[in-house]
């Protein structure tokens, strides 16, 4: 993931003439204190696209995940209360990458993205009682403990959710192999 954010750093430079500092620089100078003010300030003063502005705006505030450790950022997800979900993360992150060699782990804050050619999965610790699985498997039929994601994520289609006491097992492996291949 640290690649493609210095790929799109130097794509940033070859459009605008300007690197990441500088438009952070810019950004920092402008005084405005909501993100997507700021970021709607760039777009509108600067023809900026929304993914170069976006993430000016993050390297400006340092809020991006981009810039943290990636097991900083696990570490994170799974502190305190969710400690306990760390096993099943563990677990299902061996799984899938089973799957095939292409599978990269991309963690945020509060989840782990799974990607092959795109996202296809996450793991979240939501809440000490509750861990989401989201699965990109659009047009599939909800079933069993499969249903659809709604508003959770719009970067997935369907979610699992496992009950604290409950294991991930079953169909769980299966969907998470549908959804692999899917992103293929």
């Amino acid at each position: 993931m640290a690649d493609e954010f210095e790929k799109m750093g130097e794509n940033l430079r070859a459009k605008t003439g300007k690197g990441l500092d500088e438009w952070v620089a810019t950004a920092r100078a402008t005084g405005i204190a909501g993100h997507m003010a700021l970021v709607n300030h760039l777009k509108s003063e600067h023809g900026l696209g929304h993914g170069y502005a976006n993430m000016i705006v993050h390297a400006a505030n340092a809020s991006s995940s981009l810039s943290q450790d990636d097991e900083a950022l696990v570490e994170a997800a799974f502190d305190g209360a969710k400690a306990h979900w760390r096993p099943l993360y563990d677990r299902l992150t061996l799984l899938v990458q089973g799957f095939g060699d292409d599978v990269e782990l991309a963690p945020k804050k509060g989840y782990v993205s799974l990607r092959r050619k795109k996202q296809f999965a996450l793991l979240m610790p939501s809440t000490k009682d509750r861990f989401d699985i989201g699965l990109a498997l659009k047009g599939e039929e909800p079933a069993g403990k499969l249903e659809l994601a709604g508003s959770w994520n719009a970067m997935v289609s369907h979610r699992v959710r496992i009950a604290a006491g409950e294991d991930a097992e079953g169909d769980v492996a299966d969907w998470l192999r549908a959804a692999y291949d899917r992103a293929g």
